[in-house]
């Protein structure tokens, strides 16, 4: 049984900030390509919650590299998983929420 994904504010503005970037910097190839990476994984992570590895164990939030420079954060609760984050993997270490 597949789960529902729900995006975080957080994660949808992140995600937003992503391509507009990636347009502006690459181009609209590469933004469709990010976009259309990202909800294949959004689909094999709705099969398999527990696809990324675990990054913190107290909240039980899960992390994902999708691309080199991205790394996607979520938790699962009951019957959905919570997307929290698309980092930007070449951000300062001490600016990455979770």
């Amino acid at each position: 049984m597949a789960l529902k994904i729900k995006w975080s504010k957080y994660a949808d503005q992140n995600f937003d900030r992503i391509l507009g970037y990636l347009e502006a910097e690459w181009g609209e190839i590469v933004t469709r390509a990010f976009v259309r990476r990202t909800y294949e994984f959004l689909d094999l992570l709705a099969e398999f919650p527990e696809i990324g590895s675990v990054e913190n164990q107290e909240k039980q939030i899960r992390a994902f590299v999708l691309v080199k420079h991205v790394t996607v954060f979520y938790i699962c609760k009951d019957d959905s998983i919570i997307l929290l984050n698309f980092y930007d993997n070449r951000q300062k270490p001490s600016q990455r929420k979770k």
